[in-house]
């Protein structure tokens, strides 16, 4: 297998995009950008929500994973509906359904109303996802997605910076309500620009030749597996729900070993042939979310517990943070396209090993210290995950794309339901900063050796070997990541 990947030509690669490339990029990214003002709104006022609804900081915390509750099944239905209809229709679905959620969340009563309006921003945030990548994959050259992709990806931690100052603006002087309620106005011009978009080049050319896509949807959910895989979603949504209610350690592992069954499960009668390939996948962005989700979720609350920032630091802070992560993320498309997408991320990721330690022995009164180094760690670990979806849709057939990065990316994504518990749980014993620092480095080591050595394509190889050992065909063309 090769890691080589055609590069593009060094600062001549916007010549070749049309003013059609750079209308379909700005509106993605647009949406893109909404997404991560609405999402990141909650991990700002944790402390506040907290405080009101008098909540423990293990309890509050899964209110930032309850989002990613749903994000399973969002990123299944939503992404075969772009397969099926094109990858437009989906985004605006997608931007409705998390504007919706974060303005229901403004007026929740109580603990069990908020996470339940929380699970409706996960379901918009991860079809934004499967959608909006998928669509700038399949519109730009196809040598050039990875900087596509970075570039996109970059719009989440920026608009993660226009919500922290948008806290820093609001909240001190009204209430935590005002912020999730502020969370519908972008969504309008979002939505036109849209509506004004052509369809993905490679989707249209792929429906216009009548290649029939794969819809996740019937497959899973057909007259012959409906009886089936309904109860299979329903055990995995019930463990879930449970898992998240602080259970013994022994309880927990069952519940988690369920869930991964379920997960399977589902993931064989979806993909066929492609499951060991999807399972690695999902596998490698769970412990991506691991080493990045228990930083992003929960830095606000550090700030402010540990650190004694005031509403204005804790923008700040978050203003460097988010810069770095957009920053990386550009970067890391364009070292994508240049060295080719593992050696961009896997390099990047090593980085980032160098500041996890220093930002978190920093103590009070260091903060133009504390902003650069965040800058730096945010911008190479999570700025590096600006080639994943790229990485991960590599590995997939056009005709099945959308469905499946959506799946494997947002049932992956799980990790970040598990990441801020986790956190809260191992602060515990060792205090939040040292939790975030042990997590960050650990799970960051475990998606080197996953990315590196390309696991689910080797995974899928040795499957397809066995395969043919035993007398079977191929049904779909093989993962594309050897070209990566």
């Amino acid at each position: 297998m090769s890691s080589t990947y055609d590069a593009a030509p060094p600062l001549r690669w916007r010549a070749e995009l049309s003013r059609r490339d750079w209308r379909a990029f700005s509106a993605a990214w647009l949406g893109y950008a909404m997404d991560g003002f609405d999402f990141g709104l909650i991990s700002l006022v944790l402390t506040e929500i907290a405080h009101d609804f008098h909540l423990s900081g293990v309890t509050a915390a899964t209110l930032v994973s309850a989002a990613f509750v749903s994000r399973w099944f969002g990123g299944l239905a939503i992404g075969a509906l772009g397969d099926r209809f094109g990858r437009r229709p989906a985004m605006v679905l997608s931007i409705a359904l998390y504007a919706v959620g974060s303005v229901l969340c403004g007026f929740s009563w109580n603990y069990w109303s908020l996470f339940a309006f929380r699970m409706v921003v996960g379901l918009g945030m991860a079809g934004e996802y499967s959608a909006s990548a998928t669509y700038i994959i399949e519109s730009w050259p196809r040598r050039m997605r990875n900087t596509a992709s970075g570039m996109l990806l970059s719009g989440y931690p920026l608009g993660g910076v226009l919500a922290a100052k948008t806290y820093a603006w609001v909240v001190p002087h009204t209430s935590w309500r005002v912020l999730f309620w502020i969370g519908i106005l972008p969504v309008f011009l979002a939505i036109w620009l849209r509506r004004r978009l052509p369809e993905a080049e490679e989707w249209q050319r792929s429906k216009d030749s009548g290649e029939r896509p794969v819809s996740a949807t019937a497959l899973l959910f057909a007259r012959g597996s409906r009886l089936w895989t309904v109860p299979v979603c329903l055990v995995a949504a019930v463990a879930l729900l449970v898992v998240l209610r602080n259970q013994s350690l022994a309880v927990t592992l069952l519940l988690v070993a369920v869930i991964a069954a379920c997960f399977v499960a589902l993931a064989v009668r979806f993909a066929q042939r492609l499951w060991p390939v999807v399972v690695g996948l999902m596998v490698t962005v769970f412990c991506a979310f691991l080493y990045s989700w228990p930083l992003q979720s929960l830095l606000p609350t550090y700030l402010k517990t540990d650190l004694h920032y005031d509403p204005g630091q804790v923008s700040d802070a978050l203003l460097y943070a988010g810069f770095g992560y957009a920053v990386g993320s550009v970067a890391s498309g364009y070292l994508g396209d240049r060295f080719g997408t593992r050696r961009a991320y896997v390099g990047m990721l090593l980085v980032s090993l160098v500041f996890v330690y220093p930002v978190f022995a920093l103590g009070e009164g260091h903060t133009v210290a504390l902003w650069v180094l965040l800058f730096l760690l945010v911008g190479t670990s999570q700025g590096a995950s600006g080639v994943l979806p790229s990485y991960i849709s590599s590995h997939y057939p056009v005709g099945m794309r959308a469905a499946a990065l959506g799946f494997s990316y947002n049932v992956g994504a799980l990790g970040g339901a598990a990441a801020p518990v986790l956190g809260e749980k191992i602060a515990g014993p060792l205090g939040l900063g040292t939790a975030l620092a042990v997590l960050g480095a650990a799970l960051t080591a475990v998606v080197v050796l996953l990315v590196g050595f390309d696991v689910p394509a080797r995974v899928q190889r040795a499957a397809d070997r066995r395969a043919a050992t035993a007398g079977q065909s191929a049904s779909v063309e093989p993962p594309a990541s050897e070209k990566v």
